[in-house]
């Protein structure tokens, strides 16, 4: 059994949430991480470290939850914690009976659109409606990515994927709207791009007493974005930046000004973020 990292009290040095305090929760036996370059999983699995730093959590009462896809690499085998890598579609399934069995751990379930919301669709809808007390982090990147790129629930109508050349033709998921009317206490969503808001909103779900879902758009220019004329990270990054729209701010904003926008920000149980939504400084 390997030794896993506790946090130090607080004002300990290296200062919480920077680089040099997050490496000590990461298995550097098992870098560098199987994400294509320019994936943004990998910014993702540092901003869940670093609002686990700055809580000051202990990783040794923690238990990370994934199923099989490309966000299923995040916490296993890269988290030098106690994990769990199962099925496809049931990691939210997994995490609730491990909460049910040792209610003292905090269970936090890391997956992709495609293993969370498609295949896992049905579990998830029905531990927000229970309000079960679980962190769940969906890494949405509109495609199945390891699998060869395939259309999910949540593509975008219109875009072109392995299973749809020429072009979805379903309406997707609203992530957060959909977790939210079933029943979920803290729902938010944000981007890669939006780093400081993210953690921020990282840091209140892992600390939400309830059912806490934060949906994170991450780009994927290798299965996603080169069918979909944005091959580049910078591109796709640069396109969270120009359509992304903050709840706040889409209040003063017409109907028709808002098509083809994604609504980021805290959609339930947010206190408000003091951190701007604006940009990734």
């Amino acid at each position: 059994m390997r030794e896993q990292p506790r946090s130090p009290a607080r004002g300990d040095q290296p200062g919480a949430g920077s680089t040099a305090s997050i490496r000590r929760y990461l298995r550097v036996d098992a870098m560098p991480t199987p994400f294509c370059a320019g994936c943004g999983h990998g910014i993702l699995m540092a901003a869940i470290l670093r609002a686990v730093d700055e809580l000051g959590l202990d990783f040794s009462r923690m238990l990370f939850v994934s199923g099989i896809g490309c966000a299923g690499w995040i916490p296993s085998p890269h988290y030098n914690a106690d994990t769990l890598h199962v099925t496809h579609g049931r990691p939210v399934a997994f995490a609730t009976g491990a909460k049910l069995f040792n209610p003292g751990l905090k269970v936090v379930v890391i997956g992709g659109d495609g293993d969370i919301a498609s295949i896992g669709g049905n579990h998830l809808i029905h531990a927000a409606r229970r309000n079960v007390n679980l962190t769940v982090i969906c890494a949405n990147n509109l495609i199945y990515g390891m699998t060869g790129g395939q259309v999910t629930p949540t593509t975008p109508q219109g875009a072109r994927t392995l299973t749809t050349p020429a072009g979805n033709p379903e309406p997707p998921f609203d992530l957060a709207r959909l977790v939210a009317a079933a029943g979920a206490t803290y729902v938010a969503r944000y981007s890669v791009w939006h780093i400081r808001a993210l953690i921020a909103s990282l840091r209140r779900a892992l600390a939400h007493s309830g059912f806490a879902f934060v949906e994170v758009l991450s780009m994927c220019p290798t299965q996603y974005g080169r069918r979909n004329s944005n091959p580049t990270a910078l591109g796709m990054l640069r396109g969270f930046r120009e359509n992304c729209v903050s709840l706040e701010k889409a209040r003063s904003m017409a109907p028709a000004e808002l098509v083809g926008k994604t609504l980021i920000g805290e959609f339930v149980g947010g206190s408000g973020s003091r951190e701007s939504a604006s940009g990734a400084t």
